[in-house]
């Protein structure tokens, strides 16, 4: 039996490779939002510029809200508007900080939201 699913596996890697299908890149980035790697999650608030900021804007506005973010690479009142409103979507604190959980659904978010943006 543990021959039998090893030989079953062995033919589904095959032929996956074969046909060109792979499983995601773990530094695949979700809407061409490359200005930092994934894995580049430093904490970042109202104030903060760089690539950092640069990723969490770029990842906001492909996750929606109106308005678009200016990606820009400056923590300005704008950003921490949607990042709390994004916050809430997700049942997370809404404290416009940008920190491990806030990352996460920046990257895997939730499909829906039924909080209304602010404004």
């Amino acid at each position: 039996m543990k021959h039998r699913i090893m030989s079953v596996l062995s033919a589904a890697v095959l032929a996956a490779g074969v046909l060109g299908v792979s499983a995601p890149s773990a530094s695949a980035v979700p809407g061409g939002c490359a200005y930092a790697s994934s894995t580049y999650r430093p904490t970042i608030q109202y104030g903060s510029t760089g690539v950092a900021v640069k990723q969490a804007q770029c990842l906001s506005n492909v996750w929606g809200g109106v308005p678009k973010l200016n990606v820009d690479g400056i923590f300005g009142s704008g950003t921490r508007t949607k990042i709390k409103w994004i916050q809430g979507c997700h049942g997370l604190t809404k404290d416009g900080i940008i920190g491990a959980k806030t990352w996460n659904v920046l990257y895997n978010p939730a499909l829906d939201c039924y909080d209304p943006y602010p404004g």
